[in-house]
């Protein structure tokens, strides 16, 4: 069964009914179990496991520390490029969007990069728009062969690619990718993307799978909560990690968990999702998928960030700009400053990220040892 024959699969299953008959004694009755179903995950995401977050948290919890110790994985982006040639309504980079679009020569990447080396990280996620013309694949790959020896791991968030693309760049020294799919629900993604290649709901879903048969050793996968209902979205997210991490086992799959934030052209969310269902998202995740990593971005306030540490995240994101070049700028003024692709809330250093981390026990790692052990294999 292909991931869009599994989301099918659901597509018109009657979710309001399922969480209607869920009570807090299926849910307790789940958290029993050593092994979940997907009808388990989803009684995790139901109205009814509102009610049991705090033995969800200690489960959760529990796990983490089994299966990734009292570790957490710093990164940080580095947007190389904002052409765009999609006009995806929620993004700052929408073709239409008025602002100034740029990208970086080699010369601005090999200095970006050594400030972000500055910090200590060695752990990078470079990004582009999508636009093949102004940042074909080889203009991508040129970067990760600047970029390798301020970093011993590169990610990749860019446009969806062929399998063979996906070879190409893992030779260029990329070795993780990111890919969201922004939402599951194949009628609203067509209305989310009135024009440009990323209308195409199916190579857009494909591509984590293509990007573990081109040899990835990372693939990181998610939806954009707050596009379409969250519960659905967080449940399709889950199965598609799940179904990754089946059929790819030497592949460290991670999810996701971004929620809307203001960006330019202002398009509102569908729905609100608050501080207690992103709670409840990440710990159904965790003990649903307990060998996943899932990431937590510097969309997410501090205060949260800090809160949720402990509760199944092991990898953040610090020292965000979102803007390209924007470490290059840092003494503009907000005025003349770039507009990044959207707006963060946790604005803190990487070191700052660390201290926060030790105080509650945890280690900040600035290298990420599954791949680098990946990569001596």
């Amino acid at each position: 069964m292909s991931i869009y024959e599994k989301v099918t699969h659901y597509r018109d299953f009657d979710f309001p009914a399922f969480f209607s008959a869920t009570g807090v004694g299926e849910v307790q009755s789940v958290l029993n179990k050593p092994r979940l179903t997907e009808l388990d995950y989803l009684t995790l995401l139901s109205p009814a496991a509102a009610e049991c977050l705090e033995a969800m948290a200690q489960q959760a919890h529990r796990l983490t520390i089994q299966h990734f110790g009292n570790t957490m994985l710093l990164f940080t982006p580095m947007y190389l490029a904002n052409y765009c040639t999609n006009q995806c309504v929620y993004c700052g980079f929408n073709m239409k969007n008025e602002l100034v679009r740029k990208k970086l020569s080699a010369a601005e990447i090999a200095a970006e990069g050594a400030a972000i080396a500055r910090s200590g990280l060695r752990h990078l996620l470079i990004l582009t728009g999508d636009s093949r013309h102004e940042t074909p694949v080889s203009y991508i790959a040129a970067a990760a062969g600047i970029l390798r020896k301020d970093f011993t791991c590169i990610g990749l968030e860019v446009y969806a690619l062929t399998t063979a693309e996906y070879v190409e760049l893992v030779a260029a020294g990329i070795d993780e990718m990111t890919m969201f799919q922004e939402t599951y629900n194949e009628v609203a993604y067509a209305e989310l993307h009135p024009a440009g290649p990323k209308r195409d709901y199916h190579f857009r879903l494909n591509a984590p799978e293509r990007a573990c048969q081109g040899g990835m050793r990372g693939v990181n996968v998610g939806a954009l909560l707050g596009l379409d209902d969250w519960r659905r979205d967080a449940f399709f997210s889950g199965l598609h990690a799940d179904y990754l991490q089946k059929k790819y086992p030497d592949v460290e799959i991670s999810v996701s968990t971004p929620r809307m934030q203001p960006h330019a052209g202002g398009f509102p969310p569908k729905t609100i999702v608050g501080d207690k269902e992103l709670v409840q998202y990440l710990l159904a995740l965790r003990i649903y998928l307990p060998r996943s990593g899932i990431t937590l971005s510097t969309r997410e306030p501090a205060l949260l960030r800090d809160a949720l540490a402990k509760l199944g995240v092991t990898k953040m994101s610090a020292g965000v700009c979102t803007a390209v070049g924007g470490r290059l700028h840092a003494e503009e003024t907000i005025e003349t400053k770039d507009v990044g692709q959207f707006e963060i809330s946790d604005e803190r250093s990487v070191a700052e990220v660390a201290d926060m981390l030790r105080r509650q026990g945890i280690q900040p790692v600035y290298k990420n040892w599954q791949v680098l052990a990946k990569k001596a294999q």
